[in-house]
């Protein structure tokens, strides 16, 4: 009862506020140093604690409280008989950004992931009882007129590009963290990051996470802004892993990606290409794959609710023969899985997709999206793949292509800055592919309803 007062109370509170909120995808992005001479509002003040006279040495403290109310129908397809799953989620994140001076900040964040009622219990994207998301710290040895270096060394969050090979994962009740080294360049053209990093592990229980001293990640990634309507990255990322498996088997894995993604998000035209090649050693054998996307979009922006039509499609390449001495799946790192749907059940490896959507505001701070995902193998001697890029389905000899159709519809109501509802229907038709590899084959359903605040 106490935590249900106190996040009423704070409702009311943030209900009469004017201050315009503009909460990012990583929380550390967020700048309130804006708020040092405005009015002391409750809001204002917990977002902006002066810690000096000056001003330069402050305080911020944000937070959210998520709850995921999930059914899922069959989502194995029947595999292994689980039916029907009601669960519960919820995720709790609260963190405070401490800048000491304009070339010194320390930023800290808790998490608390907790599961309530899945049949087959919680996967390793939903349960963290208690740990640290994020601990860093930020030193700026360089900072001109628009450009600056920052060194940030610690715990954090990466997101790159369109998350296709690293993102953050917010669908997830868990979100993706790293423990390691990054120097970053901005400027008003040019964003080069450079990273080592380790991935984060997960323990269940509280501020038991362990912290990998082998460094499993490492690469660069540039973003040139050539003009209004025209942005390049090029990017190369590494990962070594002690265990990979896929439809070839099970063995270690060094693996480097070199590619590059063309992209603009304007008022009207949106679009977004993307290719990358892979190369490096699974075993004995040598790593030779491929992977690239087209997403092309356009906004009616004259017309009532700014309707968006949009089309995607996705070529990632399978093995095409096992045990030749060559691994041909793709590998997608780090991806944000939800690019394929809002429960994707076939993940980047292996695959031929196209996704048509549509979105809409009918009335104002509402979302509607409509969607259809088709998913084919890219090859037929291997199987198909999780989101996270672990092996779903082995290729089980079949001679099927097709794997199935998505058929999905989302609503996404900000009820106001800081409280947001969005719930969603998805039903995937298998296709033959399924039918093959699963003799009692059944079709998935799933329904979700989310409720996010965040301050």
């Amino acid at each position: 009862m106490k935590l249900k007062t106190v996040l009423l109370v704070s409702l009311l509170m943030l209900a009469e506020l004017s201050y315009s909120q503009n909460f990012k995808l990583l929380r550390y992005d967020e700048d309130y140093s804006a708020l040092k001479d405005s009015a002391r509002t409750f809001y204002n003040r917990l977002k902006y604690v002066p810690l000096s006279e000056s001003g330069k040495t402050y305080l911020s403290i944000g937070g959210e409280l998520r709850a995921e109310l999930d059914r899922a129908q069959h989502e194995d397809w029947g595999a292994r008989n689980v039916g029907r799953n009601v669960f519960l989620l919820q995720r709790y994140q609260l963190h405070a950004d401490l800048h000491l001076s304009d070339r010194i900040r320390i930023f800290g964040q808790l998490r608390s992931g907790l599961e309530n009622g899945r049949k087959n219990g919680p996967r390793p994207i939903d349960e963290d009882e208690l740990n640290v998301q994020n601990l860093f710290i930020d030193l700026i040895p360089y900072k001109g007129m628009d450009d600056k270096i920052t060194i940030r060394l610690g715990r954090q969050e990466l997101q790159y590009g369109s998350g296709r090979l690293l993102d953050v994962r917010e669908g997830p009740n868990l979100r993706l963290y790293f423990d390691g080294a990054k120097v970053a360049y901005a400027s008003p053209k040019w964003n080069v990051d450079a990273f080592v990093m380790a991935a984060g592990r997960i323990k269940t229980g509280m501020f038991d996470n362990p912290i990998s001293r082998k460094s499993t990640l490492w690469g660069i990634y540039s973003t040139h802004a050539v003009a209004k309507m025209f942005n390049i990255d090029l990017y190369y990322m590494g990962i070594d892993r002690a265990e990979s498996g896929f439809d070839e088997g099970v063995a270690a894995e060094s693996r480097h990606t070199v590619g590059t993604r063309l992209w603009a998000n304007g008022d009207e035209l949106i679009y977004n290409f993307e290719i990358g090649y892979q190369l490096g050693k699974f075993g004995a054998a040598d790593i030779r794959a491929w992977g690239g996307s087209m997403d092309i979009g356009y906004r009616f922006a004259n017309l009532n609710g700014a309707p968006t039509v949009k089309l995607r499609s996705d070529f990632i390449s399978g093995d095409d023969v096992k045990g030749d001495g060559k691994l041909g799946t793709f590998n997608a790192l780090y991806p944000n899985g939800g690019y394929f749907g809002m429960n994707p059940q076939a993940g980047p490896g292996n695959l031929l997709s196209i996704h048509p959507n549509l979105s809409w505001n009918p009335v104002k701070k509402v979302m509607l999206s409509l969607e259809t995902v088709f998913y084919w193998r890219q090859s037929l001697q291997d199987g198909i793949y999780r989101p996270d890029g672990s092996l779903s389905l082995g290729s089980s000899n079949s001679d099927s292509r097709y794997i199935g159709t998505a058929y999905i519809t989302t609503v996404s109501w900000q009820i106001s800055k800081f409280l947001s509802y969005n719930a969603g229907v998805q039903y995937f038709k298998t296709g033959d592919f399924i039918n093959d590899a699963i003799p009692q084959h059944k079709d998935g359903f799933f329904i979700s309803s989310l409720l996010g605040f965040k301050f």
